[in-house]
């Protein structure tokens, strides 16, 4: 791990890491229970989209270069059940 909960102008990002060459930013998202939804369906492409940025933002004031290969992986927690969702969406 590299980092985590860091906060930017207009995001956070949960946990920044390294595995297998790429720069991985993951979102966490726990719920007790479904009554509330799923976890993953707080995801919408609005979180998505700050995420990128705040992401893009780690980056540059990390010195990162634009080339960097970089993965978005999603964290659900339901109850005690854990799913890695790996590469759950791209920068666009």
């Amino acid at each position: 791990m590299l980092d985590r909960n860091f906060y930017c102008h207009g995001g956070e990002i949960d946990i920044i890491a390294k595995e297998d060459g790429y720069l991985v930013f993951i979102e966490v998202k726990y719920r007790s229970s479904t009554r509330m939804g799923y976890p993953e369906d707080a995801i919408a492409p609005y979180k998505i989209h700050r995420i990128i940025q705040s992401a893009k933002n780690y980056m540059y004031q990390k010195g990162y270069s634009i080339d960097t290969a970089v993965r978005f992986d999603v964290v659900v927690i339901l109850g005690k059940e854990i799913t890695i969702i790996k590469n759950a969406f791209e920068a666009g």
